[in-house]
């Protein structure tokens, strides 16, 4: 009875053990043969083989980080769009419905509906921001 229970874990669990030893053997040969010497050449920060030009902790710009959230932002959009891409297919090519709870169903054009809600609140987003003026490098 146990044995059926983690039968289909069984995969997960030997590629599992298998990442952990040969993520350890590569430590271990690394540091078995690797270079042992340090200095100020081998523990200064590596920037694309060349010497460094300027601090490296130097302060960037506010709308760096602001262009970088409004990536994120607008990028993991994708996460709820795929889903949905899927059920408004499978609701358009075949005419069902997708079945909620024991009294609601819904179909595509609620699914449609939906979909150009979320679009609509992503647009007033990307347009209030805009407006605010975080799309400008001057």
């Amino acid at each position: 009875m146990l044995l059926a229970t983690i039968e289909p874990y069984a995969a997960i669990g030997a590629t599992f053990l298998m990442v952990v030893v040969i993520a350890m053997g590569i430590l271990f040969v690394a540091h078995a043969i690797g270079p042992k010497r340090h200095g100020p050449v081998k523990d200064s920060p590596y920037e694309s083989g060349m010497p460094i030009v300027m601090d490296t902790e130097r302060r960037f710009h506010i709308r760096f980080y602001i262009v970088a959230m409004l990536f994120l932002l607008f990028d993991v959009e994708i996460i709820f769009i795929w889903p949905w891409a899927l059920a408004f297919y499978e609701t358009a090519v075949n005419g069902s419905t997708i079945h909620l709870d024991q009294d609601s169903d819904v179909g595509k054009g609620f699914l449609l509906v939906s979909m150009g809600f979320f679009f609509a609140l992503l647009l007033f987003g990307l347009l209030y921001e805009w407006k605010k003026g975080a799309f400008k490098w001057d």
